[in-house]
């Protein structure tokens, strides 16, 4: 797997401050999508040994509140391979710092149903997640009030309480922002 960018102390992409990393290949090519130098799987830099080790010392500050994967796409089935193992290790050094993930695929979908995006390790991958900001981004939705999404059609999806109630159950926001008043 290769990826296009890495971000630390990100603030846009999840809640907190987050060491946030961008994958490359994508092949949903949503039009005006952010990141679309990133839709080549060569793009960027091999995600190696070392980069994920940075990666993992990043996350190491109390104030670091977690890890951020966007793309290109992390559920193309060639990411997810490449990605679980580096998540489990997320979640064994850094148990109470969250993990986001964006895609285009829509969580019921594609994601939990037989799609192109599912492969022997989604939902190995899927466990080890979060929260899910799923859908593709869709220019004509495109709202920029919205917080941690493009367009209005994705949804920010608490997978910890979707798991555990059995049905899809939305992140919630600080009233303060989830208001627009600030």
């Amino acid at each position: 797997m290769n990826y296009a960018n890495i971000k630390y102390c990100d603030i846009a992409n999840g809640e907190g401050v987050r060491t946030s990393l961008f994958v490359s290949g994508c092949r949903r090519h949503c039009k005006n999508c952010f990141n679309a130098i990133a839709w080549d799987f060569n793009y960027g830099q091999p995600f190696d040994k070392q980069t994920r080790n940075a990666i993992l010392a990043s996350l190491e500050p109390e104030y670091i509140n977690g890890l951020s994967l966007l793309g290109g796409e992390p559920f193309e089935p060639e990411n997810q391979r490449a990605l679980l193992p580096f998540v489990r290790n997320v979640k064994v050094l850094y148990p109470n710092k969250t993990i986001w993930c964006y895609t285009g695929n829509v969580y019921e979908t594609e994601l939990l149903q037989p799609s192109p995006a599912r492969c022997e390790v989604t939902d190995d991958l899927l466990a080890c997640i979060d929260v899910l900001v799923d859908g593709a981004f869709v220019q004509e939705q495109h709202d920029i009030s919205l917080r941690f999404r493009g367009s209005s059609n994705q949804r920010i999806i608490d997978l910890n309480r979707t798991r555990r109630e059995g049905k899809v159950v939305l992140w919630e926001d600080d009233p303060i922002f989830a208001s627009h008043e600030m």
